[in-house]
């Protein structure tokens, strides 16, 4: 039996998560621990390189969303595996805040190029019925770096953190330009149909099949005339001020708040993981069956109670709490951010709204490690930064349960 094609895109994407995941943004906190051990540097100096990287997704957000749709992915991509090996070498020579500053800079347009983003576009063309699968599979690969956590803070007790950065630099970009290569723009590009299911009405010959017509769908300025686009990217910042917050500070919090060691953190990070992937596993069986948005609106508060366990855990129970809450949260929730998008939107534009979006959303990123980084620097410890974040992120319930799905007519976008 033939396997669709878009499901060996689904394993491609999953791979390059991985490497993204494993090598910056789950252990991104590990370097922010050894960095301020180190070099000496104040908690709001490194959360400024979060910031900085989230900065650039608000800018090249709306241009990557434009590339896509015209261009395609697969070559937006292989820049982008470049880009980000790129970093991580000059990451490996970091001697100055300025040069830490600019590897971080082109790590983050790596990962902006290669990552989340357009791989989700990419998988949102070539499936319909099964697109919260696809998607939720594809997030495996990011749980799954996450398992990484351990093996690179072992790494780095071993053989420190400057070839650490060298060795997974050119692992990046040995394992991922082959992966990029197996990404595609559009099924009907290639003779092959959404969800790999030719329509009744054609030849059952894909190769003789006429060329699909292009979706109907909302235009990029007809979804920001509707209150599901603000709702979305509102409830979606909001939840990455937890998820930032988390994947910058947690190590440290963990190692000097708590006073645990750097292995045992990457064991807490590592647990957390396991939680993702339990709840992408669950998205993937059940992001079909049930309201997308009030399963995100739930995960909201799943998000701000293990940010609370966090901050005030007096005992490793609590820290497990954390990573139950935390990671079930984000591994149900991630995927369905763009499936939701695409079912309200349809894939017509997709590329310009989830890059119009990210602009919205990058402004959650840069926020949530600035205010606990600035806040733990003023108070000692991350404890109000963090019990803040909180509560705003379990607020991102009430913007998801008004994002409700607008109505739509050609050439008219509705408020609902």
């Amino acid at each position: 039996m033939k396997i669709f094609y878009g499901w060996k895109m689904v394993g491609a994407a999953c791979a390059i998560q991985f490497l993204l995941g494993a090598l910056l943004l789950q252990s991104f906190g590990l370097y922010i621990a050894v960095l301020s051990e180190e070099m000496g540097w104040s908690k709001t100096t490194l959360s400024g390189a979060a910031a900085l990287q989230s900065a650039e997704s608000a800018i090249i957000g709306p241009l990557l969303g434009w590339l896509m749709d015209r261009l395609g992915p697969q070559s937006i991509i292989r820049w982008g595996i470049v880009i980000f090996s790129a970093g991580l070498l000059l990451l490996s020579q970091v001697d100055s805040v300025a040069t830490f500053y600019f590897s971080a800079a082109l790590m983050a347009v790596g990962a902006s190029l290669a990552g989340y983003f357009p791989l989700s576009v990419a998988i949102v063309h070539w499936f319909e019925k099964q697109r919260a699968r696809a998607l939720s599979i594809m997030s495996l690969g990011l749980a799954l770096g996450g398992l990484a956590v351990p093996l690179m803070a072992w790494s780095m007790q071993q053989w420190g953190w400057r070839h650490t950065a060298l060795g997974t630099g050119v692992l990046a970009l040995v394992v991922g330009l082959p992966m990029a290569r197996v990404i595609r723009r559009r099924p009907q590009d290639h003779g092959d149909y959404v969800d790999g299911i030719a329509p009744a009405s054609t030849p059952a010959d894909p190769l003789s099949a006429p060329k699909a017509p292009a979706p109907v769908g909302f235009t990029a300025r007809q979804a920001l005339a509707t209150r599901a686009f603000w709702m979305l990217a509102l409830g979606h910042g909001l939840a990455l001020l937890v998820v930032t917050a988390v994947n910058v500070h947690a190590i440290t919090h963990i190692k000097e708040g708590l006073g645990y060691s750097v292995a045992t953190a990457g064991w807490v990070i590592m647990l957390m993981t396991f939680g993702q992937l339990v709840g992408v596993l669950l998205g993937a069986g059940m992001g079909e069956r049930f309201d997308k948005r009030k399963v995100a609106a739930l995960c909201m508060l799943s998000h701000a109670i293990g940010l609370l366990f966090l901050t005030f855990s007096t005992h490793l129970a609590e820290l497990v709490a954390f990573a139950v809450f935390h990671g079930l949260a984000w591994g149900l929730r991630g995927p369905l951010m763009q499936a939701i998008r695409a079912d309200y939107f349809g894939v017509g534009a997709i590329g310009a709204i989830m890059g119009i979006s990210a602009a919205v959303i990058a402004v959650g990123q840069i926020a949530g490690p600035m205010v606990a980084g600035v806040l733990a620097d003023l108070t000692g410890d991350y404890r109000l930064g963090f019990t803040l974040l909180a509560l705003t992120a379990a607020m991102g319930s009430l913007a998801f349960m008004l994002a409700t799905k607008p109505l739509h007519k050609v050439g008219v976008a509705n408020n609902t």
